[in-house]
């Protein structure tokens, strides 16, 4: 997959027991109009066979088998660390993607020496048509979301412009963005782990360009998803707020803040009886009473903010 033209890419793949899509995944990469990258997948201890399969029908792909799972966050901060490239783009292993995926985010982080990262299109991969994230948005009241998420692709979602930040699942990374703000936080070990990397980043005056020509298609949840999900969201949704949320900006908005959560905490005691909502309760509850322990993280984090109150809270939803 190796040619000279272009910065070399490494795209990472994080591949827990996810045989059945991690294969599409790979002979989609196969088929990519930019030549100059290399593709490593990283195996979180899977018992599926995945890593075998790699090794017997994609003989190119460099396998980095870990002893144990150790989550998204992890996995892919170990394949950062394998990779040579200049660009370093996280991908999920139950997605496939678009010939010019790469072609297109190379594009846009040449034309924007500025933006720290590229944002993905990932459409839902069963329901054509339908967005799943146009870039991922930060509202006011703390709660992150998939920019577009289930809605038609159409306007504003087809044009390029600078967003709070890419979904982790297929985006781009400049690796001297990387090496200024860090990895992402692997205590983390599931979702989030990317918003708060996308603060660290506009933190520090990085931007992110969406770029719509990117295209991705999304299997939802094929490999993760439920009680699980919902533990982990509940957890690290807290964890960004402590870790990232400027202090001025709480100051102003912690009505909006506790009044998100408190909602979340009533519809999960609505629907008590369901384990993602007692997961979800669980999470909240966990990364309430855990925030004190990011409390040295969070004065580091915000001793590194090279922008303005009034840019940070102009990108904010």
């Amino acid at each position: 997959m190796h040619s000279n033209s272009g910065p070399l890419v490494s795209v990472i793949i994080p591949n827990w027991n996810g045989l059945a899509l991690l294969r599409p995944c790979l002979r989609s990469l196969e088929e990519q109009t930019y030549a100059h990258f290399e593709v490593i997948v990283v195996d979180n201890g899977s018992t599926d066979g995945s890593a075998e399969m790699v090794q017997k029908e994609f003989p190119w792909v460099r396998l980095l088998v870990m002893a144990e799972n150790r989550g998204y966050a992890g996995g892919c901060n170990a394949g950062i660390r394998l990779a040579e490239g200049d660009l370093l783009v996280m991908l999920n292993n139950d997605t496939e993607v678009d010939p010019h995926w790469l072609e297109a985010l190379v594009d846009a982080l040449e034309r924007h020496p500025e933006a720290g990262s590229a944002a993905s299109r990932i459409m839902i991969y069963d329901r054509p048509g339908i967005l799943h994230s146009a870039g991922d948005l930060y509202r006011r009241n703390g709660l992150p979301d998939s920019r577009g998420v289930w809605q038609p692709y159409a306007p504003p979602y087809d044009r390029e412009e600078y967003v709070f930040g890419g979904c982790g699942g297929a985006v781009a990374y400049r690796r001297e963005m990387l090496e200024e703000i860090g990895l992402f936080e692997e205590r983390f070990f599931l979702y989030c782990e990317d918003v708060d990397l996308n603060w660290r980043a506009q933190l520090a005056g990085w931007k992110c360009i969406y770029v719509p020509h990117a295209v991705v298609r999304h299997h939802l949840s094929a490999t993760g998803g439920g009680a699980l999900a919902s533990y982990y969201v509940g957890r690290n949704t807290w964890w960004v707020l402590v870790r990232d949320y400027p202090t001025p900006l709480l100051r102003r908005y912690w009505r909006q803040i506790l009044a998100a959560q408190w909602h979340i905490t009533k519809e999960a005691l609505r629907a008590w009886r369901g384990k993602a909502a007692r997961a979800r309760l669980r999470g909240q509850v966990v990364g309430a009473l855990s925030g004190f322990y990011w409390l040295g993280a969070r004065r580091q984090i915000q001793k590194k903010m090279r922008v303005s109150l009034a840019y940070l809270e102009s990108i904010l939803e």
